[in-house]
């Protein structure tokens, strides 16, 4: 089983580390609630991508500095469950050589963003459901018996616990505010009213996109909270074109000098 997790955890391929101006910005765009999704470039987050049809095959919650963890004087702002660690805490830093993804619940009041943190914090040292994520996996698949498996299916995972995926992790965080995320809607009409009535799906059936299609989170973009403007941009064929008059201009200015 651990060369199973060191395989499947392997990164498939490379992966451009954000400029000192994005991570400046992602550092000072998130607060505590923010779901950040992460990018991963591991074997299983391949796969995860490719039956979700998402970017995002892995998701953690921002909480805000966390007393008395850190690495190498960081602190750790972030709750998330890993496949060989299960339920830690991380710096920021971690995730600063990925794509990421800021969403944010709309309109969570402080009392309750409080308690979204702490059920979180409060996990730390489960263990990891790694049932859960296989049979998310054959959940997702497009096979032809998937359909019917999934009008049956109410839950997922092993069902112990103490274990859970980082997904899980974070639906039950927002189901104990009674947030929604993509909550089953029943239509109920009468003579009188028609009414939607909310049911909560299972915190094993989420996987990390389920943050980002939510209607009820809003992506929030760093580049565009700190005042982006478009003519700031560089373009490569402009700055082709300034490079070359640059270099002709000392020869124009000798020819016209010879010429005089």
């Amino acid at each position: 089983m651990g060369r199973l997790i060191a395989w499947l955890q392997k990164p498939a391929n490379h992966c451009e580390p954000l400029t000192s101006k994005d991570s400046t910005a992602l550092r000072d765009t998130l607060r505590p609630g923010d779901v950040l999704l992460v990018e991963g470039k591991g074997r299983i987050s391949g796969g995860i991508k490719y039956l979700t049809q998402s970017t995002w095959s892995h998701s953690a919650l921002y909480v805000g500095p966390i007393a008395g963890a850190a690495t190498e004087g960081e602190p750790h702002v972030l709750i998330e469950a890993n496949l060989d660690e299960g339920v830690v805490s991380a710096p920021l830093s971690k995730y600063l050589h990925c794509r990421t993804r800021i969403c944010r619940p709309v309109g969570l009041s402080e009392t309750d963003c409080e308690k979204v943190c702490r059920y979180a914090s409060e996990r730390i040292g489960l263990g990891y459901d790694f049932r859960n994520v296989i049979d998310l996996m054959r959940y997702l698949f497009p096979w032809p018996v998937a359909p019917r498996w999934r009008r049956r299916t109410i839950a997922l995972g092993s069902g112990d616990a103490s274990r859970i995926i980082c997904s899980s992790l974070i639906a039950q965080a927002f189901d104990a505010v009674r947030y929604p995320i993509l909550p089953k809607i029943t239509r109920i009409e009468s003579q009188t009213a028609r009414r939607e009535i909310a049911e909560t799906r299972h915190s094993s059936l989420y996987a990390p996109r389920d943050f980002d299609i939510s209607p009820y989170f809003m992506v929030v973009k760093p580049t565009l909270a700190f005042g982006f403007n478009y003519k700031d941009m560089q373009w490569a064929d402009l700055l082709q074109v300034h490079t070359t008059q640059a270099t002709l201009a000392p020869e124009i200015e000798g020819a016209i000098a010879r010429a005089a």
